[in-house]
């Protein structure tokens, strides 16, 4: 593991120097955005003494953990006395006074935006990303950014520019990447909201592997306005597959931040509108149709994730629902993977530098034409032609209408979020040359971690992850829930009446003493 990098920020100083002692346990530490906002609301304590006693905590817990790396605990102590003001001349904002966190990758003006590269380390961005200027006119106060991945590649969270962050629920294990370091800050109770992206499991696996909730919104649902690698300027066009969204420890508190986030982007467009999505389709967990699936073609699912979503499928058909492991209707899961490894290979490829692209090149040239392995489809899809992209986007689009037609029978789709519960940590290089074990046997890295992001980032369409279970080792397992494109309301609503039926998030052993 990397040695740890001193974190950087505007400042640690903060406006009042009250501070919560280290070992002091608060009813707030691991309240939802409602409890607090119905607190603040009541008077029954400020924004200030919220901003400070989640700095204090953040200060007191977060060394071994490394969640936090950029902080801005200066201008968060003066948003605070801005959100104290408001509320007492009685303002109501969706977001007002609650602390947060946001990953490093998102633009925040003075803040460093490295995606942590080196080179990249002095960059801070004159202007908020989109969804960081939504969140604020709501009334969010940010605390700082947590860790990613070197350029966001990667499914734990280590760089040479912050060093490494570890899951707190057991610290030789990854968090999860490249949201990795804010669903380590939410297990922690490091404020009850944090922001990630997502085009391979980046939001979804870290959710799952620290028992926490995430949701990967439609495909072009939310604005990604200043999100994007360093030191370009904000793309002005949304890429391909990739999305933004929120995490939290409470279904609730998702679909809160998604009404902050969503819609189209004004600045843009031109025109300020508002996106209206299809309600929940149900408001009972015995009146959704559910089809499990549990397995993939291509790759085993853990013992220990197999056996948690059986477990939930028993629950679900206890509680009324109908419950199926079949559906003809399914798509091809094999097929969308092999394109998905095609498409996510060409958003990559197509932000290499010229070096990058020719060895590439090279890469490709050397496949045995037979070899129809998921890298070999990355490496094709890195330096694919137009005419095969444009290939690649009709079968993209048949496949959105194959789940079209399978969501009119049912109305969510449970899939795991990952083979395994979080697994060790391995820095190793090069990263094609690592293994993952799932029931003591070996797999490629890139295809365990991949495979399970298909086919919600393929086909563009909404899922959920909600904690369900532990292992046998105490590491939390998730299920990722997806559904019919734009019914973002219904997957979020599904997790929330889990939750609600079976339980959901729990601190790691330790945080909440």
């Amino acid at each position: 593991m990397m040695g740890q990098s001193p974190r950087q920020g505007v400042s640690t100083d903060r406006v009042s120097t009250a501070r919560a002692p280290a070992s002091a346990t608060s009813e707030w530490d691991y309240g939802s955005v409602g409890a607090l906002r119905e607190a603040l609301d009541a008077r029954k304590l400020s924004a200030m003494e919220l901003v400070e006693r989640t700095i204090a905590r953040i200060e007191a817990l977060d060394g071994p953990i490394n969640a936090v790396v950029v902080r801005d605990f200066e201008r968060a102590g003066v948003a605070a006395l801005a959100a104290d003001a408001a509320l007492a001349r009685g303002e109501r904002r969706p977001l007002l006074g609650i602390p947060m966190t946001i990953k490093e990758a998102f633009n925040v003006a003075g803040l460093p935006t490295t995606w942590g590269q080196w080179q990249y380390r002095g960059f801070r961005p004159k202007c908020d990303a989109t969804l960081v200027t939504r969140a604020k006119r709501a009334g969010g106060i940010f605390l700082g950014k947590t860790n990613v991945p070197l350029g966001l590649g990667d499914f734990q969270s280590y760089n040479e520019v912050y060093g490494a962050t570890c899951n707190p629920w057991d610290l030789a294990r990854s968090p999860g990447g490249s949201s990795g370091g804010s669903a380590a800050a939410l297990a922690a109770g490091f404020g009850p909201l944090s922001f990630g992206s997502d085009i391979g499991g980046s939001l979804r696996v870290p959710a799952h592997f620290c028992g926490v909730y995430a949701h990967k919104p439609s495909f072009g649902l939310v604005p990604m306005g200043g999100y994007g690698p360093p030191p370009l300027p904000p793309p002005i066009r949304e890429g391909d597959l990739a999305v933004v969204g929120p995490m939290a420890r409470t279904a609730v508190d998702l679909a809160l931040a998604l009404d902050v986030i969503a819609g189209p982007d004004e600045a843009r467009e031109g025109i300020a509108y508002r996106l209206t999505l299809p309600p929940p389709r149900h408001e009972r967990l015995s009146q959704f149709r559910v089809l499990v699936v549990e397995t993939h073609p291509l790759m085993p699912t853990g013992h220990d994730v197999r056996g948690a979503i059986d477990r939930l499928a028993e629950r679900l058909a206890r509680a009324g629902a109908k419950v199926s492991r079949a559906d003809a209707l399914l798509p091809d899961l094999k097929a969308s993977a092999h394109l998905y490894m095609r498409l996510l290979g060409a958003v990559r490829g197509a932000g290499l530098p010229a070096s990058g692209y020719d060895a590439a090149q090279l890469s490709d040239f050397v496949l045995a034409s037979d070899d129809h392995s998921l890298g070999a489809e990355r490496a094709r899809g890195a330096v694919i032609s137009h005419r095969d992209w444009v290939a690649a986007d009709v079968a993209r689009a048949q496949l959105r209408e194959q789940w079209r037609l399978l969501f009119q029978d049912w109305d969510v789709v449970l899939y795991p979020p990952f083979a395994v519960p979080a697994f060790p940590t391995d820095h190793s290089l090069p990263i094609e040359h690592r293994r993952i074990e799932i029931d003591s046997r070996d797999f490629p890295y890139n295809d365990v971690c991949y495979v399970w992001a298909d086919p919600a980032t393929t086909c563009g369409l909404p899922s959920t992850v909600a904690p369900i279970e532990r292992s046998p080792e105490g590491l939390p397992i998730g299920i990722q829930i997806i559904g019919s494109q734009l019914e973002d309301r219904t997957t979020i609503a599904f997790a929330g009446l889990m939750e609600r039926e079976f339980g959901g998030f729990t601190p790691p052993p330790g945080f909440a003493d």
